[in-house]
């Protein structure tokens, strides 16, 4: 046997892939097995704030609390359905609950306090626990305050015993199910066989399992990624195994398997390939947000992406003929309907669509840059509300939101603490500011911090005077302040705190000797101040927490922070206090935002049109893509500009990104057919013809991908999510409606520009006269005789004798190969 012409990289390639299907079946099983477990591996933040830029002031301030502060559990409990002489005695009763250190239920002397803990006929208690939010003491605390009030109707707010990621988990589950069935009924729908069905599911389920199975390699990922990364990557390389299966259907018709598949394989690699990339260049657009949580996300499904492509180009084509019996005996008449209606509808308007569609644009990109974004997620209501969301919005529907503050400044100077603290509390807007400078004791005579002396400690402690000047005499000498004993020690004065953690440490090592009332006393007292000093007082730093009658975010929120700042900057130099809070969090969000906007915006742009350039090597026709896409999104977001709902900024900058990624491929396949028929026929009936060939994929994978983004948006109840899925599966439904509707027209009446900006070098074609027989791969212009006369653009195989006048545009027009059957390959 003779080869003419050696054969082109991409058909070299899809050979050995192939004929290596067994190897590549061997790796993939091992690589699934070893999946099951490692997707274990991965690890879940659940904060949305270790995302924040380094720079940023709550990022610096909760780096400081989580390294010097304690935050101990709280939760706000709620009975309803209650007198309120009925409620005193359970205010006990919770408190009594091992892992519970206070329990508030206000003044009953103070009518205001009182209000604040109950008003219809509910009672509202402000738990507090005895370890941090995770901490087992908490956890067991909580369950037993459940067990406690099972009897009662209850509501409660807190973060102890909350897993976000599980209740995620456990809704992306259903979504996972539902999206399943929905893209088996697609598949079926626009599938021309059925053995082809099975091929695809295992080729999505594998790339989603190692995906799953690969995330451990960062260690951490976020609970945005580790949710919707699945459901998206099924959604967005769907595509990429439907071109191979109808590259496979079509040249199934005319080769045995092995061929078929080769010859599938090796022209959809580069089609599949250029698809891929502006996909991957929306999602690399992601990785450059101030916002270090697009990082993540576009890591873990750009990731997600390549394991998708390596699977269809290594798993699928061994898959494809593993059941090639069963595709070739399952063969049914298809179910997507012709649309030369449509077609020919279409391209009438393509004088009239063109400008509706400029004014459409105008008013689209007016109104999406007043789209209300919000930046926490108090602005937000998902669809779907978890059980502990409801509790939280019965709690607040009758006794308000809490908006919690904290400020950060240097620890040691307890009299300008106290001076802050007071004008903090002068403010309007706060309704308690806490600090180790404004706790007191003693039927609110002193606070901690308050200076007194040696006959001033001994009245409030009830304790003999000549020991109290005895225990001054050792801190003062203890302190090498000697000046202080030879002075008058009556005149010495110190603060509470500092002499009664002093006078414990005395009695502890057993220098002092109380009577046992007294030692009780000072127990009970050690134990408060132990707390108060975890939660405000830090090694460099002292903290205040502000109780705030705002809410969490909005234009008087941010304006009040920044009065805040102003106020704090009147006691301590800027650079050196922080001020943390879901509040502060929301406003350095807000401030990234604009940035993020721009720059996401830009780089999906340019990295996209890079990519288009090089795909149609036209200027003029990337920028028509790019102007229908960009349309897309610009009405995508008006929407809730017109609607007047907010929408979570995450999750239009996650969308913005994808949607120009991933829809431009639907505007990619028109495009592209569209060039090839042009130089066939009429550009009219070129494009009606277009439309009907990439309906079936558009329709396809826009209606998985709208089926996917819409049960997201419907089914899970976190409002980041929430707002991807919503605004993803809307913006699908108008990409497809402008692909279909307006982009058709925007290539006939730009075709002149299309041409004219050009770039593409025509090589002069090189003349060959070749000859084969038997069965033979024809790649390239081929006139000649074959049986008769032939004068085509061919890419095919061919049984029988080839003596023609070859006009090469590839490696390898011609090329004879050892005839194989169905059953050896």
């Amino acid at each position: 046997m003779e080869h003419n012409q050696k054969p082109s990289f991409f058909v070299q390639l899809a050979t050995w892939i192939v004929d290596k299907r067994s190897l590549f079946f061997l790796i993939y099983g091992a690589a699934l097995i070893f999946s099951l477990f490692s997707r274990n591996w991965v690890s879940v933040n659940n904060d949305i704030t270790d995302y924040l830029p380094e720079s940023t002031e709550t990022r610096q301030g909760l780096g400081i609390m989580e390294e010097q502060f304690t935050t101990f559990g709280s939760a706000r409990v709620m009975v309803s359905n209650i007198s309120y002489e009925q409620a005193l005695p359970l205010a006990d009763r919770l408190e009594s609950i091992e892992g519970i250190s206070t329990v508030d239920f206000g003044d009953e002397d103070n009518a205001e306090d009182r209000a604040d803990h109950y008003r219809n006929s509910a009672a509202l208690f402000d738990v507090t626990f005895d370890g941090e939010a995770d901490d087992p003491v908490s956890t067991a605390a909580m369950e037993e305050l459940k067990e406690t009030l099972a009897a009662y109707d209850v509501s409660i707010s807190s973060s102890v015993g909350e897993s976000q990621s599980e209740t995620l988990a456990a809704e992306m589950t259903v979504i996972m199910g539902i999206a399943a069935v929905i893209i088996v009924a697609v598949l079926l729908l626009t599938s021309k066989t059925y053995g082809e069905i099975p091929v695809l599911l295992i080729t999505f389920l594998s790339a989603m399992l190692l995906n799953m199975g690969t995330n451990f390699i960062f260690g951490e990922i976020s609970f945005v990624s580790n949710s919707i990364s699945s459901v998206l990557q099924l959604a967005l390389a769907i595509d990429y195994a439907i071109i191979l299966c109808h590259r496979f259907s079509e040249e199934r018709e005319h080769a045995p398997a092995r061929e078929a598949c080769i010859l599938a394989l090796s022209k959809a690699i580069p089609e599949i390939a250029s698809s891929c990339l502006t996909t991957l260049a929306g999602l690399a657009a992601m990785m450059f947000m101030q916002f270090r949580i697009g990082f993540d996300m576009g890591m873990v499904l750009i990731k997600a992406i390549i394991l998708s492509i390596l699977s269809v180009f290594t798993l699928m084509p061994g898959l494809l003929m593993l059941f090639s019996k069963l595709i070739d005996r399952t063969h049914h008449r298809s179910f997507v309907p012709k649309i030369t209606v449509w077609g020919r509808f279409v391209t009438k308007l393509k004088f009239i669509v063109p400008p509706i569609f400029v004014c459409v644009l105008v008013g689209a990109f007016y109104l999406s840059n007043r789209c209300p974004y919000s930046y926490g997620y108090s602005l937000i209501e998902p669809v779907t509300k978890s059980d502990s969301m409801l509790q939280e919005a019965a709690i607040e529907e009758t006794f308000g939101a809490q908006n919690v503050m904290a400020i950060l400044v240097p620890a040691g100077d307890y009299e300008r603490e106290g001076r802050l603290l007071k004008a903090l509390d002068a403010m309007d807007e706060v309704e308690s500011a806490t600090g180790l400078a404004s706790v007191e004791i003693e039927d609110e005579d002193y606070v901690l911090t308050d200076q007194l002396t040696p006959r001033q400690f001994s009245e409030l402690l009830d304790m003999d005077i000549e020991i109290i000047r005895l225990l001054y005499t050792a801190y003062a000498a203890d302190l090498e302040e000697y000046g202080r004993i030879v002075n008058n020690i009556d005149n010495y004065s110190v603060s509470i705190l500092d002499m009664f953690l002093f006078l414990y440490d005395r009695v502890d090592e057993g220098y002092v000797t109380l009577d046992d009332e007294t030692q009780a006393d000072l127990e009970d007292m050690h134990d408060q101040i132990t707390d108060a000093l975890a939660q405000l007082q830090g090694t460099e730093y002292s903290r205040m927490v502000l109780q705030v009658d705002l809410p969490e975010e909005g234009e008087e929120t941010f304006a009040f922070l920044d009065s805040l700042h102003a106020l704090v900057g009147r006691y301590y130099d800027a650079g050196t206090f922080y001020i943390t809070g879901d509040s502060t969090s929301d406003y350095d969000l807000a401030s990234s935002f604009e940035n993020d906007n721009i720059l996401i915006s830009v780089l999906t742009i340019l990295f996209v049109i890079i990519v288009l350039l090089f795909t149609f090597q036209s200027v003029g026709l990337p920028i028509l893509l790019i102007l229908v896409i960009q349309g897309s999104i610009w009405i995508n977001f008006a929407v809730p500009a017109v609607q007047g709902t907010y929408i979570f900024f995450l999750s239009y900058l996650i969308v913005s990104s994808i949607q120009m990624g991933a829809n431009i491929d639907y505007a990619i396949v028109i495009s592209s057919r569209y060039q090839e028929l042009k130089r066939e026929m009429p550009l009219r009936e070129a494009m009606i013809e277009t439309l009907n060939l990439a309906f079936p994929t558009v329709f396809t994978s826009g209606t998985i991908l709208t089926c996917a983004g819409t049960l997201i948006g419907l089914l899970t109840s976190d409002a980041a999510i929430y707002g991807v899925g919503d605004c993803l599966g809307r913006g699908t439904i108008i990409s497809m409606i402008l692909v279909m509707g307006v982009l058709p027209e925007i290539l006939l009446l730009g075709d002149t520009i299309i041409e004219k900006t050009a770039f593409n070098i025509k090589y002069p074609a090189l003349v060959q006269t070749s000859s084969a027989s038997g069965k033979v791969f024809l790649d390239g212009r081929v006139r000649g005789t074959i049986s008769g006369k032939i004068d085509a653009e061919v890419h095919g195989v061919l049984e029988g004798d080839v003596t023609a006048v070859v006009h090469v545009h590839r490696e390898s027009p011609i090329r004879q190969e050892k005839e194989e059957d169905d059953e050896n390959a």
